[in-house]
């Protein structure tokens, strides 16, 4: 029997990380569960992936991506538990939404320091474990925004497209060790957030969806997975929109 891999996913306890984790699990991986502060809602996947996939092993990690401390604390207790990381899903981000004329300085560097060093110090610590084993998958969240930008959101836009080029960067560096590194952009996903939107501001993001639905954490999940799987090893640097068609 093949050894069990493992995946780190970070922000595991928000809507797409969850789904995330409970595919990575689904998948047979045992699961690094990092959250920032909601320990009920990480608590709640890791019993929920304990009760589908008995068999699969869980760590919960808890800290703060912003910091490069907390980043090396939680890689080094998932690699004291597991021995190895084969997938890391850099999924925790934050918003601090403002039109650009009226976004403090300090509500854009706290989105380019969560959304983009985080997935810095994250892809730094685990790709150096990658590399010395020879294998590993690194999928980077961005999102649509990152590609199509939207009012109101140049700190989140400019910290997602930051993760798509500097994901480029470390898949050519990454490439010879058989490490490859990619992007799945979600659009809009149906999740808490977009839950407690006006009718009337869904009706007009349905308007410019082509297939007429909102996405599930589920359907980013599936994408993260294929990026994941040994199967994936000759695509590398590659962005993935997820988004029912609205970039086209």
């Amino acid at each position: 029997m093949a050894e069990r891999e493992t995946c780190l996913v970070t922000g595991a306890s928000g809507g797409i990380g969850s789904a995330i984790a409970l595919k990575m699990a689904a998948e047979g991986r045992n699961v690094v569960l990092h959250y920032a502060g909601n320990e009920a809602a990480a608590r709640a996947i890791e019993e929920e992936i304990h009760k589908a996939y008995p068999s699969v092993e869980t760590l919960l990690c808890q800290g703060d991506i912003k910091k490069e401390g907390d980043v090396e604390r939680i890689v080094a207790e998932a690699v004291a538990r597991f021995s190895e990381i084969e997938v890391l899903v850099n999924n925790a981000g934050i918003t601090k939404d403002n039109l650009f004329l009226k976004m403090s300085s300090e509500d854009f560097d706290e989105v380019l320091d969560a959304n983009l060093r985080g997935a810095f110090l994250f892809s730094k610590a685990v790709g150096k474990l990658m590399m010395k084993k020879r294998y590993g998958r690194i999928i980077q969240i961005s999102s649509i925004v990152g590609v199509h930008g939207n009012v109101g959101q140049s700190n989140y836009a400019a910290s997602k497209a930051g993760l798509i080029g500097m994901s480029k960067c470390l898949a050519q560096e990454l490439a010879g060790r058989n490490v490859t590194v990619n992007v799945v952009c979600p659009g809009f996903i149906d999740t808490k957030m977009t839950a407690g939107l006006p009718e009337a501001v869904k009706e007009e993001m349905l308007r410019n969806i082509p297939m007429k639905a909102f996405g599930t954490g589920e359907d980013v999940a599936n994408a993260v997975a294929f990026f994941a799987k040994k199967e994936s090893r000759y695509i590398t640097g590659e962005t993935l929109l997820v988004d029912g068609g609205m970039g086209m």
